[in-house]
C-alpha cells in the first residue's frame, strides 16, 4: 500500500530532535554549551497542525533547555527528553491519547527510533537518515533534517485530510 493512502488516517505525530528537526550538527560554544538550528518551516507547519487538534510527541534521547523552550513555544506538550528507552515513551503518547499504532506518522533518522518506525502506522524519515531507517520507512522525504523535512510530511498530512489550506493563519511569528 502506498504511504499516500494512510496520510488521510493519521491522527497524530511523533518525532525525533537530532536530524529531523535539527540537521544533526552540534555547535560547540567557547563556554561548554552546545547550541543547535531549527528551521520556521517545520515551526510552522507543527503550530498549524497543532492548532487542528493533532497530539505532536517528540521523543528524544538529548535534553537541552534551548530545544525545549523552542517546541515549548510551537505549542508541543508532550515532549519526553532523554529517552533511553524510546518506546516506553512512545506507550505512553498513545495510551495519553488513546491512539493504536495505525493512528501515529512517526519521523526518525537514527537506530535508536527503529522501533517507533517499526510500530507506527506511517514510518518516515529525512533523505538524510541512515540506511536502516529508510529501509523500514514508507516514506523517505527528499528534504533533510532540519531542512523542512517535518513541514515535509505534516504539510501532506493535513493536505490529504483536506485541512492544511482551512486553516486561519493566524499562527504568531514562529
Amino acid at each position: 500500500m502506498s504511504y499516500k493512502n494512510k496520510l488521510k488516517d493519521i491522527k497524530a505525530f511523533v518525532f525525533d530532535v537530532d536530524g529531523v528537526f535539527t540537521d544533526g550538527t552540534v555547535y560547540l560554544m567557547p563556554d561548554g554549551s552546545m547550541c543547535r538550528a531549527m528551521n520556521v518551516l517545520d515551526g510552522y507547519a507543527v503550530a498549524k497542525a497543532i492548532k487542528k487538534g493533532f497530539p505532536m510527541g517528540i521523543i528524544t534521547g538529548g535534553n537541552d533547555p534551548m530545544v525545549k523552550h523552542r517546541l515549548s513555544y510551537l505549542g508541543i506538550i508532550d515532549y519526553y527528553p532523554q529517552s533511553a528507552d524510546k518506546r516506553e515513551n512512545y506507550e505512553k503518547f498513545k495510551s495519553k491519547y488513546n491512539l493504536e499504532d495505525k493512528d501515529i506518522l512517526m519521523m526518525g533518522d537514527d537506530v535508536p527510533d527503529l522501533p517507533l518506525l517499526k510500530a507506527s502506522g506511517l514510518a518516515t524519515c529525512p533523505i538524510n537518515a541512515i540506511p536502516e531507517v529508510k529501509s523500514v520507512s514508507d516514506y523517505i522525504s527528499p528534504i533533510h533534517g532540519g531542512k523542512g523535512a517535518v513541514r515535509d510530511i505534516i504539510e501532506q498530512v493535513m493536505k490529504a485530510q483536506n485541512i492544511w489550506e482551512d486553516t486561519q493563519d493566524d499562527t504568531r511569528s514562529i
